[in-house]
């Protein structure tokens, strides 16, 4: 058996070879944590503390500002929500966030889509359209929110020109049946990202299986769906996924939008206005956490919302295997 220690002469010991590796595999992993401390104790102190907490408090009665000692209640918190006036609009939230996931997220990625070969297929000046309709994708969410909230007023520049061509324009975001579509029409004006993405993935398209399926007698829309559709299908499923996680999350244009358009109203309560046509699930995370300072409640909401997401992607990654085509695979 081999000795760590080699002595050399008097007093004076050397370290063997196999010492040597032992310290250089040491020191590299001493490097690697310390390039990895500042992301490990970000992420602890940002993010794992956070959602610990939150599963916490949404078993318990903790409630911001309240003197009460904080209790271990179980369920309690998730029965509540979903029974009496709470319930309501609980389930008011929860239809009006599906409605947004179902409707929203294939109309963005098919209009992506179509925007994509659209681009693609000009002959000239394809990067000048490309960073165009790409310009959108920049402007900051509030913004564009309270820009489209003025273009859509009931008496601004969009129903002026319906009303010169003898079309009486809606109420848009004052209108229930139209608010959730109008938010549909402005996320979709916002596709730049994915426009771009389509974009890359339709010239990455091999030219030799459209030559092939031409010889063989396939149309414009038999080529289409034989494919093109098989070949850009892992961005189809990558659009697809990261569409319904953020429509579940969808917030910001809804809030803004509610609360700048009846901000004169003589109520407190304009969160999801008109008629909570605009109340989304992140809508009531947020009224109860910074309104009502119900922590325990907005925590047990932000809970149920992260097993919604996560098992919907783990659907998503189960089926994918099957319908996923990525070139190269045999």
């Amino acid at each position: 058996m081999s000795s760590q220690l080699v002595v050399a002469g008097p007093g004076t010991p050397q370290v063997s070879p196999a010492g040597r590796r032992r310290n250089a595999t040491r020191t590299r992993w001493y490097v690697v944590a310390g390039f990895m401390a500042l992301f490990i104790i970000g992420f602890s102190v940002f993010t794992l503390y956070p959602m610990i907490m939150v599963f916490y408090y949404s078993l318990t009665n903790f409630k911001q500002g309240s003197l009460n000692p904080v209790h271990f209640v179980g369920l309690q918190n998730y029965v509540q929500l979903m029974n009496g006036s709470a319930g309501q609009i609980f389930w008011k939230s929860v239809r009006n966030t599906l409605w947004m996931v179902v409707v929203l997220v294939p109309c963005e990625t098919i209009w992506a889509m179509l925007t994509a070969s659209l681009i693609n297929s000009f002959k000239r000046s394809t990067s000048a359209y490309r960073a165009i309709l790409y310009l959108p994708a920049m402007a900051p969410v509030v913004a564009a929110s309270l820009s489209w909230l003025v273009m859509l007023n009931p008496a601004g520049p969009i129903n002026k020109l319906l009303d010169h061509m003898g079309v009486s324009g809606p109420l848009w975001f004052g209108d229930p049946s139209w608010s959730k579509p109008t938010l549909t029409m402005m996320a979709m004006w916002m596709i730049g990202n994915m426009m771009v993405i389509f974009s890359a993935a339709l010239l990455d398209v091999p030219k030799s299986l459209y030559e092939a399926a031409e010889i063989d007698g396939a149309g414009p829309i038999q080529r289409f769906v034989s494919v093109t559709l098989p070949s850009i299908s892992p961005v189809i499923y990558f659009s697809v996924i990261t569409e319904v996680i953020f429509t579940f999350q969808y917030f910001t244009q809804a809030f803004v939008i509610s609360t700048a358009n009846h901000a004169n109203q003589q109520t407190s309560n304009v969160l999801g206005q008109p008629q909570n046509s605009l109340y989304f699930y992140t809508t009531g995370i947020y009224q109860q956490g910074f309104n009502f300072f119900k922590t325990n409640t907005a925590s047990a909401l932000a809970v149920l919302l992260f097993i919604v997401i996560l098992g919907i992607t783990a659907v998503f990654i189960k089926v994918s295997r099957n319908l996923i085509y990525y070139q190269g695979e045999n």
